[in-house]
């Protein structure tokens, strides 16, 4: 039969014209640009919290606190750990994902993960030395797992957008044989 594809034939009961391929799982009007910023700042505020989180767990200490610290940047007055948690979620998603639209536009290809790692010591002073000493509980933390946390994120968008990179086929210009 004309248009069918070979293997199974196509159940009487969805029409000809209806595909049956799978939609995809993001806005196809998004640019690949923006869908590989959206899957590195996923990715990596996911891990970007594991250097700060060994580091506690090693010295044994609170590995809460900068999960409650960042919830201070939408309740600056709260104290309590649940709140406080519930509210470092969407800052610290919206933080990520931002961070990862700006690098996917400027880290240079073949060097995403070594720029990326570079890019987050550039966030890092940001976050941590002009924005985060001027609110207590992030003043409060200490600064090294903070700063390998900000490298993790900017190494991890690097990977994540060079993987994204070179798993795309991209066309080449190929001349004919006269």
């Amino acid at each position: 039969m004309r248009g069918q594809a070979i293997g199974r034939p196509r159940p009487r009961n969805i029409p000809r014209n209806l595909s049956l391929r799978a939609e995809p799982a993001y806005d196809p009007g998004m640019s690949e640009v923006d869908r590989d910023a959206l899957v590195a700042g996923l990715v990596a505020a996911v891990v970007s919290g594991v250097p700060s989180t060994a580091w506690a767990l090693a010295c044994r200490r609170d590995v809460l606190a900068a999960g409650r610290a960042a919830g201070t940047l939408v309740l600056p007055y709260e104290r309590r750990t649940v709140p406080l948690l519930l509210a470092a979620v969407p800052v610290h998603a919206a933080l990520s994902l931002g961070w990862a639209g700006a690098l996917a536009r400027i880290l240079p290809r073949e060097r995403e993960p070594l720029s990326g790692a570079a890019a987050g010591l550039a966030i890092a002073a940001l976050d941590l030395g002009v924005i985060g000493r001027r609110i207590s509980a992030i003043r409060a933390l200490e600064q090294l797992p903070q700063w390998l946390d900000h490298v993790a994120f900017g190494l991890a968008v690097g990977a994540v957008l060079r993987a994204r990179r070179r798993g795309r086929v991209c066309p080449t210009v190929t001349s004919a044989a006269p």
